[in-house]
């Protein structure tokens, strides 16, 4: 294991090295921003990836951990003012890069936006499982090699950048559920990552330290870190409302989907149509289909609908008549 001063010197911006390990933060975030942003406007995910390991925001989040359970209220304020000023700073960097951009980077054309503006309890649970590891990998040697893993399984600079991208874009409703994953995420690395050190003993650690050299505050700390787990805790509970309200609309909506398809295909195969595209809200769908002229009638399709228990003014029906022109012919 990890002696204490061996974390402290991970996570902590202390002693004589901190000038440099701030520099080191402020040019990886930016840099990690710039890459981030770019993958995310060209849609690329091997780019958004290599923002994912260079981004330094993991750092300050496990100082966060830390000095909860040891009860550091100086690492404490300053890990979270490098992660508040770090995301901001993502975020200004993406806007940035969206203004040189002409067409608007939102959901509907850009896939790598799409993934990170409705977060579910999924992602949240991805989370926990990745804050865990990041927590065991500061109190361990043996699996601190993970840490790559770690910064690839979670993602905290993209759905910053996609904030910045999106807000940019004008389109609000995106940039708060990027901004929704991101904070997600970072209360469910703090949220496992306190369990995990508690579980290991770190901060009775600390506090027997304190003891030994004489301190007499041990007790003003230990009150200040159930505060601040107490405040993690309903941190993580307020974030998990409304990612189960999109995980439960989601999953209406997928079953929604699912019900149109499996009543409509055979239906459109029968009259030579094909299915295109299916989108559906918690309400209402619309199914396109396309195919050679005639329109087919549509009264057959209501019939299938209602026997899949579908209410057919939910669904809107659009026909893309496909025509068939042989070229190269003598007329």
């Amino acid at each position: 294991m990890n002696s204490a001063a061996d974390m402290r010197a991970a996570v902590f911006f202390e002693g004589v090295q901190a000038s440099s390990k701030f520099s080191r933060f402020w040019l990886l975030l930016c840099l990690s921003s710039v890459i981030a942003a770019s993958g995310v406007v060209g849609d690329s995910a091997a780019t958004v990836i290599g923002a994912m390991i260079v981004a330094p925001l993991m750092t300050p989040i496990l100082g966060i951990v830390l000095a909860t359970v040891t009860g550091d209220r100086r690492n404490l304020l300053l890990s979270w003012i490098l992660v508040v000023c770090g995301a901001a700073t993502a975020v200004a960097i993406g806007y940035l890069v969206g203004l040189l951009v002409a067409a608007p980077v939102v959901a509907a054309t850009n896939s790598q936006v799409a993934a990170r503006v409705s977060p579910s309890l999924i992602d949240l649970l991805a989370a926990l499982a990745t804050g865990a590891v990041g927590a065991v990998a500061l109190v361990r040697k043996d699996i601190s090699d993970t840490l790559p893993g770690v910064a690839i399984a979670i993602s905290l600079v993209p759905p910053l950048s996609v904030v910045g991208l999106t807000l940019e874009s004008g389109s609000w409703s995106e940039a708060a559920g990027a901004l929704l994953l991101f904070g997600a995420n970072v209360a469910a690395i703090l949220a496992t990552g306190v369990i995990i050190l508690t579980g290991y003993r770190i901060g009775s650690a600390a506090r027997d330290a304190r003891t030994t050299t004489g301190e007499s505050l041990v007790k003003r700390g230990w009150g200040r870190r159930h505060r601040a787990i107490l405040s993690i805790v309903v941190t993580l509970l307020i974030i998990g409302v409304p990612l189960a309200i999109t995980s439960a609309r989601f999953t209406d909506q997928e079953l929604l989907e699912n019900s149109i398809r499996q009543a409509a295909q055979p239906w459109a195969q029968q009259n030579g149509w094909e299915i295109t595209q299916l989108t559906a809200t918690n309400t209402d769908a619309i199914l396109t289909l396309t195919g050679e002229p005639p329109i087919p009638e549509t009264s057959s399709l209501e019939d299938v609908l209602k026997a899949q228990g579908i209410d057919p003014a939910q669904v809107t029906v659009r026909f893309v008549p496909a025509y068939t022109v042989q070229l190269g012919g003598d007329g």
